[in-house]
């Protein structure tokens, strides 16, 4: 009798394990059949194709020696650095270029670089979850293999664009992480993901000057994701600061609501309605902002939704980024000559001050009080008026009187030689070299790359050559 229930039980136990097995085999087949299709990604991007990406050596090289040869004398004459903190190094000149993202905690942005890099799963993934996973910020670039890089040693290495960091102190450095990995699309655009924006913490506790260290990014970045998903649409201080600082760049901004596929469809028109209601008084557009609205993962999307709508959403946002992508050297000549107009700006107003201080002064008078007043109303003595009156200068294009109360402040008067007195018989006049190189050098320099750009049936049916550009803000 026992040797009977013993039997039965070892049967009982085998038949159970085999059921198990067959259970998360199923399992497995039902996790692989829910994952989404990726062909869009590589067609939209260019990825499946073997095309080679056009080489811009000699542009690059061109470029650097405009920027050293024309602009830099000038910009280090009259130390424009020390009025703006945004230093040209060679690594940002021939980097490539630079995505951000950034949103409040937990929205989907470290899962969106692991869906448009496909490394759902992979041991190198960016990790997610419910709770605030991303304290660093992360920089994804590509390498020959996968290995991670400390920003210690990311500050240190002259050779790439992130050695300005180092003024942000230690601190920061031990939360800045650089992942190198051999990806296609990596050849051609890095990521840089952000730690979610929290609006019960204060900067201090971070350890370092976070809104700064955005800054830098923003600065420095081709495009920028804002992400925000349904339950996260308020707006509070830190990201109403975050507004302020991207303010001047909106035709870089997508804003994004991810997860879109959570909600039925009318609670997801009320959300996006709520979405705009929240960034109306932050975004300077006359027209309202672009949003695109889809889930960014790799899983299929949940039923009874608007697939379709989302898939195309997606499809217009990868064709933003390729378009970036495309024309990321003309983004760098026309930020090169951008830089250049307002060192041009920089200089002239500085030679302007330092006339007036000159004109205003004689035998008895007392140099300090003389500038201070020159600093403290500018407009009695028409310094920015003057400006407009120099060729090319825009009003628009001024920076603000108070900087340079400060810049003064830290740069005495006396330190600094008139535009008449920069010249030499060898090297020219600082202010006809970078003239030349805003008005003829840089333009040509993008002629050149314009005409020699063909491009091909892939391209077009991505990017739509022959139309116009299309709006960035306006809604499809």
């Amino acid at each position: 009798m026992k040797g009977t229930v013993l039997i039965s039980c070892f049967l009982s136990l085998l038949l159970l394990q085999a059921t198990a097995g067959k259970s998360f085999e199923e399992e497995e087949e039902d996790i692989t059949a829910i994952l989404r299709d990726r062909s869009h990604i590589d067609d939209t991007l260019r990825l499946a194709t073997e095309e080679k990406a056009r080489d811009y050596a000699a542009a690059i090289e061109r470029l650097r020696k405009i920027y050293h040869t024309s602009i830099k004398p000038l910009e280090q004459a009259y130390k424009y650095n020390e009025l703006r903190s945004h230093e040209i190094s060679d690594g940002e000149i021939t980097s490539k270029p630079m995505v951000l993202f950034l949103g409040p905690w937990s929205v989907g942005k470290s899962t969106m670089i692991n869906y448009l890099l496909g490394m759902h799963e992979s041991p190198y993934q960016l990790y997610t979850g419910a709770e605030p996973t991303t304290s660093e910020f992360t920089v994804i670039m590509h390498g020959e293999k996968i290995r991670s890089v400390e920003g210690i040693v990311m500050a240190a290495d002259s050779s790439r664009s992130f050695s300005p960091l180092e003024k942000f102190g230690q601190n920061f450095l031990e939360k800045l992480i650089g992942i190198e990995m051999p990806h296609k699309l990596l050849e051609r655009v890095t990521f840089v993901d952000t730690p979610g924006i929290i609006e019960n913490r204060k900067q201090q506790e971070r350890g370092y000057p976070f809104n700064d260290v955005c800054q830098w990014f923003i600065d420095r970045a081709d495009l920028i994701f804002v992400v925000f998903d349904p339950t996260k649409l308020d707006v509070g201080l830190e990201l109403e600061m975050l507004f302020r600082q991207l303010k001047g760049r909106e035709s870089q901004i997508r804003i994004i609501l991810n997860k879109a596929d959570n909600l039925a469809t009318q609670d997801l028109m009320r959300v996006y309605g709520a979405l705009f209601w929240s960034l109306a008084p932050l975004i300077n557009v006359t027209e309202p902002p672009r949003v695109y609205v889809s889930s960014f993962w790799p899983y299929d999307y949940a039923p009874d939704t608007s697939r379709d709508l989302f898939k195309r959403e997606e499809i217009s946002l990868l064709e933003d980024l390729n378009q970036v992508i495309e024309n990321r050297m003309e983004n760098k000549i026309a930020f090169i000559r951008q830089h250049g107009i307002r060192v041009r700006i920089h200089g002239l107003l500085v030679d302007r001050y330092v006339q007036t201080f000159k004109e205003k002064m004689s035998f008895f008078s007392d140099p300090e009080l003389v500038f201070q007043e020159i600093v403290d109303d500018p407009d009695k003595f028409y310094i920015f008026k003057s400006i407009l009156a120099k060729t090319n200068v825009s009003k628009f294009d001024l920076p603000n009187r108070d900087a340079y109360r400060d810049f003064f402040g830290i740069n005495p008067i006396t330190n600094f030689k008139p535009l008449s007195a920069q010249c030499s018989y060898i090297g020219g006049c600082l202010l006809e070299k970078i003239e030349k190189a805003i008005t003829n050098e840089l333009p040509a320099l993008l002629s050149s790359i314009n005409s020699g750009k063909q491009p091909g049936l892939a391209a077009c049916e991505a990017t739509g050559c022959g139309e116009k550009p299309k709006n960035r803000y306006r809604k499809n």
